[in-house]
């Protein structure tokens, strides 16, 4: 087990909380009524759990599915292949797909999610984002909904982690692993 340690805030629960509401008013304002939301895990676990429920608040409810797809295994550096671990359970053939993702690096793994859905006949493939680093990207892939932009830092917290660790936090904070 990793040893305690204090955690620099990026962003605190509350902000987080406060720009997910918005998020949720955006998606809505956007997207057809029937779309599939597909969660690539395990990141995005908790800001899904959110927007789906702040997606409700304001009336929307989406079918949701998730995806496990890697290119980190328990480092710090992407490897730079992505990997399937879990696939998604529904059909995408004509359906607007929202893919909700934790943070916005490489470019990467939102890169093949997205193709892989539109391969297998998706209609109409949107990405909401949690994070973004605008200036890490090495392929063409943007976010349609974004959360926050930040700065070029490991960042923890809220759902992300470092070698399975600090998923737990409320906050979004960031490690200095390098």
């Amino acid at each position: 087990m990793t040893e305690k340690r204090s955690i620099p805030v990026l962003f605190t629960a509350a902000e987080i909380k406060e720009r997910v509401e918005a998020m949720a008013g955006e998606i809505a304002a956007k997207l057809p009524a029937d779309f599939l939301i597909v969660s690539l895990l395990r990141g995005s676990f908790m800001f899904t759990a959110d927007l789906v429920r702040e997606l409700y608040a304001v009336g929307v409810h989406p079918q949701i599915d998730f995806m496990t797809l890697s290119s980190y295994g328990a480092g710090a550096q992407s490897s730079g292949n992505v990997a399937i671990g879990r696939d998604i359970a529904d059909d995408v053939t004509g359906r607007t797909v929202l893919i909700v993702d934790d943070i916005l690096e490489t470019g990467r793994t939102l890169r093949y999610a997205h193709d892989l859905l539109i391969e297998r006949g998706a209609a109409d493939v949107k990405i909401a984002m949690l994070l973004e680093k605008p200036n890490k990207l090495e392929v063409a892939a943007k976010a349609d909904f974004v959360g926050f932009s930040i700065p070029d830092k490991f960042v923890v917290g809220y759902g992300l982690d470092y070698a399975n660790h600090y998923r737990e936090l409320p906050f979004i904070g960031y490690l200095d692993v390098h």
